[in-house]
């Protein structure tokens, strides 16, 4: 029986590359963001300012992702900053991941921008393991110009570490042989799921490297972290019994979410954000040919608390004013009308490919009125793709400051021009 070879691929920066990548292959601009300090994070004043991503340059400067823009332009005055662009990143992994197929059937996607592929069998087709790592990487490269890490092992969570080794452009190997030298000096924290806090427990206990962990007593550490301690145990010793979970190619759900300026306390105000969401959405939905009857609310207060709350609609659809109602009535239910909200966020799952309704006598919408919603988008969305997202707006974002598409494309891309990466 063959070995398992389990790949982790990795975009380097990604949301930076993929901006890079974007403004030069397709703006034709000279300046390449990958080459100087630069990073991809939000306006300060709407509180988006946070890094999402940085360059090289910029990381020689201390840099961290998920520091305060500001914090950021002190280290490096001439710090280049450019909007994120989620349509553009949502675009960028869709190829991404359909290159990935071209080498294996068995992709299972962790992240935007990360996948583990099973290579087991393929040594007839690509050679050893190393080389065709190095393969898959140099394609990568070749055809979409941004570059990945790759870890190569015999399970996923070995595969994963081996990723994060030195970077970027990389192909790293942690095979079982390869534990004691490669990642048991490495600290604690490094191991995956092992956060802040748990990090501080095991550090009480004396334990500061994966090899400490691996080498310590089980039960010790499953009556001090209980159930999850052992699996961290397992896992610094290299045993994991996750299998490969392949999903298909097309999304499971879909979503948005922003960050306020300004703290909503209002359900007038949240509503509008929800509407604005859910333009973009719906959109995104009706692009691909997709209908959804799961609307899903995700909600963040100013200090920092998640929940969301979620409700099955009648019906399968992809019309923006009925998951727009649908997302207010969860919305309404899951707030408490008295909690600062920092953050809003919309989500429409088990998606169908075809649009059917279900009309009995009690229904409040009839087909007639339904087809109707269906064209009224379908022309909005033809208007926007020929002459930019905000070629049509509805009346309540009228001289108003709230973008009306949140979530929506760069403005650098609000022409109708979306070429892929």
């Amino acid at each position: 029986m063959a070995q398992r070879v389990i790949f982790h691929i990795d975009v380097n920066s990604a949301f930076l590359s993929w901006t890079a990548a974007y403004r030069v292959n397709v703006l034709g601009q000279s300046l390449d963001l990958r080459t100087v300090p630069s990073v991809i994070a939000g306006e300060r004043a709407s509180r988006h300012g946070v890094i999402l991503a940085k360059s090289i340059p910029a990381k020689k400067y201390g840099i961290q992702t998920g520091e305060p823009l500001f914090q950021a332009q002190q280290k490096c005055p001439g710090l280049i900053v450019a909007p994120p662009d989620y349509a553009l990143y949502t675009e960028a992994s869709r190829h991404f991941i359909a290159l990935l197929r071209t080498v294996s059937p068995v992709v299972e996607q962790y992240s935007i921008d990360e996948a583990w592929v099973d290579m087991t069998g393929t040594g007839s087709l690509y050679g050893s393991p190393v080389a065709a790592a190095q393969m898959l990487r140099q394609r990568i490269y070749d055809k979409f110009g941004f570059t990945v890490n790759i870890g190569v092992s015999s399970n996923k969570l070995l595969a994963k570490l081996a990723g994060d080794f030195e970077k970027p452009n990389r192909v790293h190997t942690l095979f079982p042989s390869e534990i004691p030298d490669k990642m048991w000096p490495l600290p604690v924290r490094d191991l995956f799921a092992v956060g802040a806090a748990t990090e501080k427990k095991l550090h009480m206990l004396g334990i500061y490297t994966i090899g400490d962990l691996a080498k310590s007593d089980p039960a010790l550490i499953r009556r001090k972290l209980h159930k999850p301690g052992l699996a961290l145990w397992n896992a610094a010793n290299g045993r994991a019994s996750a299998a490969m979970k392949p999903i298909a190619d097309d999304n499971k759900s879909y979503g948005n979410s922003v960050t306020t300026a300004q703290n909503v306390t209002s359900s007038e105000m949240a509503h509008q954000i929800l509407l604005s969401l859910c333009e973009t959405v719906a959109m995104r939905m009706r692009q691909d040919g997709k209908s959804g009857s799961c609307v899903t609310v995700n909600l963040r207060s100013d200090q920092f608390e998640d929940w969301s709350h979620q409700s099955k609609m009648a019906c399968s659809t992809d019309v923006t004013q009925e998951i727009y109602h649908a997302a207010c009535r969860v919305f309404d239910e899951a707030w408490d009308k008295r909690t600062p909200l920092r953050q809003l966020g919309v989500q429409v799952s088990q998606l169908s490919d075809q649009r059917y309704r279900q009309y009995d006598f009690l229904s409040s919408v009839s087909a007639e009125q339904y087809e109707r919603k269906a064209r009224l988008d379908a022309t909005v969305d033809s208007i926007r793709e020929k002459y930019g997202e905000n070629a049509i707006l509805r009346a309540r974002f009228v001289d108003g400051e709230m973008n009306h598409m949140a979530g929506g494309l760069s403005k650098e891309r609000r022409t109708g021009v979306t070429k892929p990466v």
